[in-house]
């Protein structure tokens, strides 16, 4: 597996470039601040996990004794009948009665996360898949017209690459696409390809990234320019 290296007496890290047709068309260097983190696995879990929390919907709700329809009048009278005294049929111990602390509607499940953990959890995992050979810099991946089958042999030349081949063999999450801007070209070319996203790169997150193989980032200098933005 080609990883990425550091150029010998100095602090900057290279990557291999390729073309479309997945040729290898020289290096690139690497921003050190973006890529060039080491792995901080608390941080990344506690983003992670407070971003599904947020994405957590409460649809379990549950009715508690009052709530629950009738139940008004006493079941039989307090004394004399030789069973055990009841004061409502919608009681908790009873059949078709209320719910003892059960979930609702009302909990909140969401998570603060701060601006600086969301910003350096992405760049750490950016750096750990940089690290292991797993993100794709591409000059150009436009198309002159949608189609799927113009996007499928973009995928199909860079799985060309030893480094790459399950780009199609892998069925689920292959890989991310992540757009320096808007292009509804590519983005309507993937859409099709089940087992990629195309997603411009200002919406994703840690999730979508730790969700995917690989990561193909199109235009790396723009890509790199917006991403030292989120240092601000």
């Amino acid at each position: 597996m080609k990883k990425v290296t550091k150029k010998e007496n100095t602090e900057s890290l290279s990557a291999a470039l390729y073309t479309s047709s997945g040729k290898e068309k020289g290096t690139i260097s690497l921003p050190e601040e973006i890529f060039g983190l080491p792995w901080n696995g608390d941080l990344v879990h506690q983003v992670a996990v407070a971003m599904q929390a947020n994405a957590r919907p409460t649809v379990a709700d549950t009715k508690d004794r009052s709530e629950v329809r009738g139940g008004g009048k006493k079941p039989w009278k307090q004394k004399g009948t030789g069973r055990s005294r009841h004061g409502s049929s919608r009681s908790p111990i009873w059949r078709k009665g209320g719910v003892t602390h059960g979930p609702t509607a009302l909990k909140d499940y969401s998570q603060k996360i701060n601006k600086k953990m969301r910003v350096k959890a992405l760049f750490t995992v950016l750096s750990q898949k940089v690290s292991k050979g797993k993100v794709i810099f591409v000059d150009d991946m436009s198309l002159k017209s949608i189609k799927t089958k113009d996007a499928n042999a973009v995928l199909v030349n860079l799985a060309s690459v030893p480094e790459f081949g399950k780009l199609i063999t892998k069925r689920k999450n292959a890989a991310l696409i992540a757009l320096s801007g808007r292009d509804a070209t590519l983005e309507k070319s993937f859409k099709n390809i089940p087992h990629v996203d195309c997603d411009q790169l200002k919406d994703i997150n840690v999730l979508d990234v730790l969700n995917k193989e690989y990561l193909i980032i199109p235009m790396p200098e723009k890509a790199f320019a917006f991403l030292g933005t989120k240092l601000k």
